[in-house]
């Protein structure tokens, strides 16, 4: 097993079926199978030491020099000599520009201020998410006694000096679990929040649109109510639409459906589908919805079209040999970008319905981990399940950057994170922002 010690490879030992080599004791120790708190030697405490280890390893260069790039002789004075000599066009050069900052990354922690104190660190971070200007991110928080609390960080103290953000979240919190998120248009350019709940019990799932304005500081008396929400079952996904032809309208991935409804009249359409649908974007420029399923599929439908028997209304299809976890639509909506649950990351050109990159490196077997595309930075950012955060080029699928969790990895340490070149606005800081346990961390990107 490569995760298991190197000393075991590099030393002239033959392996024994069952037993486990130790170079330090220089002995065999038995392997006990499953999870036996007597006998720490199980194959997984031997891989989640060694995992711990290369951790502890990475992080420790991390903070006695900067990380050097990946790239070869790549460094800033060779950029603007080539640049300079007309040897680099202007989106090459932005683009190398982004991998040096890139490697240069540097973690800091933020301090968060909450209106109630008692309240601000205590419970740990499940999901962020930032709206499109990134002067917001939306939080979901796992609390103690179950359940998940939410609430909005605004980014605008992320200041050259201090690091420091406003939370206000102390109002909210549901017994239920919270699946999905998305920001939606509904008023003004992410005026609200889309949040699809698990049902639990008696209490059925459900899917409410929360105005942003719950979560702001100002005139606490006159908050406007929840906005609406409607029961569902099980929700895996949501998106919202932009596109003026399905005006007010967001989408649900159920369990073998997916629902499309307008938020004003409550109007409902169904498409039935053969699998869960983990994962769903709305392209801007057509009224077309794609969907990642746990089968693999992907599709589109164009939400114009009333709801048909059978599955003839399905349009582009691409298959993926394991459940689709994430997908991205590129700007242009030729591309499209998607994340398994084997670890494949994909590009694929919707035209001819052909995968035409793979990123390698991602590690997922069972958990749905989002995708983040920056494009006008040539990035492709995803954490996967051993809790690495890693950093693609967009262009030529090369691993830039591989940042170790500040945190031991775990399944309910799994950082979430945000890029973005303008974190704060668009006179923000750029960079990195990772939240994981209680914490929340900059990278700055300078």
């Amino acid at each position: 097993d490569p995760s298991l010690s190197s000393s075991t490879q590099n030393s002239v030992v033959p392996e024994l079926p069952g037993f486990y080599y130790d170079s330090e004791k220089n002995r065999y120790f038995r392997l006990l199978p499953g999870h036996n708190n007597h006998n720490p030697l199980t194959k997984d405490s031997i891989q989640h030491k060694a995992m711990e280890c290369k951790r502890l390893r990475l992080l420790e260069e991390e903070q006695k020099q900067k990380p050097k790039t990946t790239r070869a002789g790549l460094n800033s004075s060779v950029l603007l000599q080539k640049r300079q000599l007309g040897l680099l066009s202007s989106t090459s050069y932005c683009r190398l520009v982004h991998e040096l900052k890139v490697n240069c990354m540097q973690r800091r922690k933020i301090e968060i201020h909450s209106p109630d104190s008692s309240v601000a660190g205590t419970n740990n971070f499940k999901i962020i998410v930032a709206d499109v200007a990134c002067e917001r991110i939306f939080t979901v928080n796992d609390v103690e006694h179950g359940g998940c609390k939410y609430g909005i960080i605004n980014l605008s103290g992320l200041g050259k000096e201090s690091l420091t953000v406003e939370m206000y979240d102390n109002l909210y919190f549901t017994n239920r679990k919270v699946n999905s998120v998305c920001w939606a248009s509904l008023t003004h350019p992410d005026s609200h929040v889309k949040l699809c709940l698990m049902g639990i019990a008696e209490t059925p799932g459900c899917a409410s649109l929360l105005p942003a304005s719950l979560f702001s500081s100002t005139n606490p008396g006159d908050r406007p109510g929840m906005l609406c929400s409607f029961k569902i079952s099980t929700a895996w996904s949501c998106a919202w639409c932009l596109n003026p032809q399905a005006d007010n309208c967001f989408s649900t991935g159920l369990t073998r459906r997916v629902l499309v409804t307008n938020v004003v009249t409550g109007h409902r359409q169904t498409f039935g589908t053969s699998s869960d649908v983990l994962a769903q974007q709305f392209a801007t420029q057509t009224p077309v919805l794609y969907n990642g399923c746990r089968s693999g599929e992907i599709f589109s439908i164009d939400v114009r079209q009333r709801s048909r028997k059978g599955q003839s209304w399905k349009a582009t299809r691409l298959f993926h040999s394991s459940a689709v976890t994430s997908i991205h639509l590129m700007e242009a909506e030729h591309y499209l970008m998607a994340a398994d649950m084997a670890g494949k990351i994909k590009l694929w050109d919707l035209r001819t319905t052909k995968c035409v990159k793979q990123y390698k490196g991602h590690h997922n077997e069972y958990a749905i981990l989002p995708l983040h595309v920056n494009e006008e930075e040539g990035l492709l950012t995803a954490v996967g399940q051993d809790c690495y955060t890693r950093i693609w080029s967009l262009q030529d699928t090369h691993l830039l950057r591989t940042i170790p969790s500040p945190h031991p990895s775990s399944k309910d340490a799994i950082p979430s994170v945000v890029f973005s070149s303008r974190l704060g606005g668009s006179r923000g800081v750029p960079g990195l922002l990772m939240a994981v346990k209680q914490d929340l961390y900059h990278f700055s990107y300078n």
